[in-house]
């Protein structure tokens, strides 16, 4: 009586799971989205790849989303025009790079001394309000922001050692919008060029090096055959970058769907934080393409009170900039009174 019983239940559980899940699956086409992100592909392999795969994986057919590498769609500036038209769906950029039309934008990757480390990026997203104001701003402008993670820190990869500021006068360096802007102050002459064309300007000279990354990016991308030293200073702990989809698109989608974006777009996230972590780390001890060199502390810290000035600057541009900068202000004043290990003073 009890394994009839069983047997009934399971059978009746069976049969209620397949009527329920089948309108969302048979006869339907699979939703199909295009992503583009900023970087090129031997980057894309770590940064967004494994997400895709399995996303799509995950999805069982009900949605595929085809992914596109840096420039492959569209030029990287064009990024945010593309996706708010919806000529692509999604996207995975910093808000500086694709040429955001939003009050955020130059907080998009590098802004100097935001970050010290890269989970102060997650922390100040989800416990000191940065989400909210994202989302505010991109819905202004038809376009969903779905998350925002940590990348690596900003280094100097260069042909020649830089060992105080003066060795960076005339140096032509590619390297992100506002933080082109800031090091102009140092005498960097900041170059502008498509991702893919850096590392023959690299050789030909017309750059001098890249401001761009870490040292993980330097070694994956060939970078590091190209150029001959790596500064220890950075003027970023962190790089902040983002998913973003096409607000029409985003509520097409079911709620299901909706989570399953999220999710793997967090794993994306937490991919990054241990392979960069561990390879900034490693690649500094065991590398052999790049010799190290650093600027003393003591004239570093110019380095560091000008990115202060320059944050005042940023703030009194209006009102949503200086609500941020207020947030990283006082993250980062928690985070020095907090001592060890969140601040190594």
């Amino acid at each position: 009586m009890t394994t009839t019983r069983r047997k009934f239940l399971t059978a009746g559980a069976v049969a209620g799971a397949s009527t329920l899940a089948a309108p969302a699956v048979l006869g339907q086409a699979p939703i199909k989205w295009r992503l583009q992100t900023y970087a090129g592909a031997a980057l894309g392999e770590h940064v967004v790849k494994p997400a895709v795969d399995s996303f799509n994986k995950i999805a069982q057919g009900q949605m595929e989303i085809e992914l596109y590498y840096a420039d492959q769609l569209v030029p990287t500036g064009e990024l945010f025009q593309a996706m708010q038209r919806g000529t692509i769906d999604a996207v995975q950029s910093d808000d500086d790079s694709m040429a955001s039309p939003t009050e955020v934008t130059v907080f998009g990757g590098y802004f100097p001394f935001a970050s010290r480390y890269s989970l102060d990026v997650p922390a100040l997203f989800h416990d000191w309000g940065l989400n909210e104001i994202w989302a505010e701003e991109y819905a202004k402008v038809g376009v969903k922001h779905i998350s925002a993670g940590a990348w690596d820190p900003c280094n100097f990869a260069t042909k020649d050692p830089i060992n105080s500021l003066a060795d960076l006068q005339g140096k032509r360096i590619f390297t992100f919008p506002t933080a082109g802007r800031f090091l102009s102050k140092f005498g960097v002459v900041p170059v502008t060029l498509p991702w893919e064309d850096i590392e023959v300007a690299l050789q030909t000279g017309e750059l001098d090096g890249v401001a761009w990354s870490g040292i993980t990016e330097d070694y994956t991308v060939g970078w590091a055959d190209v150029t001959n030293y790596f500064l220890t200073n950075n003027i970023s702990g962190a790089w902040i970058g983002h998913f973003f989809a096409n607000m029409d698109r985003w509520n097409e989608l079911p709620e299901h769907l909706q989570e399953l974006v999220r999710v793997c777009f967090d794993s994306s996230h937490y991919y990054r934080l241990h392979w960069y972590w561990a390879g900034e780390a490693r690649l500094r001890v065991e590398g052999t393409k790049m010799k190290l060199t650093s600027i003393p502390d003591e004239e570093w810290a110019q380095v560091e009170a000008a990115a202060r000035e320059f944050w005042d600057e940023i703030a009194a541009e209006s009102e949503t900039k200086a609500r941020i900068v207020s947030i990283f202000k006082a993250y980062n004043e928690t985070m020095d009174k907090a001592g060890r290990p969140y601040r190594y003073t």
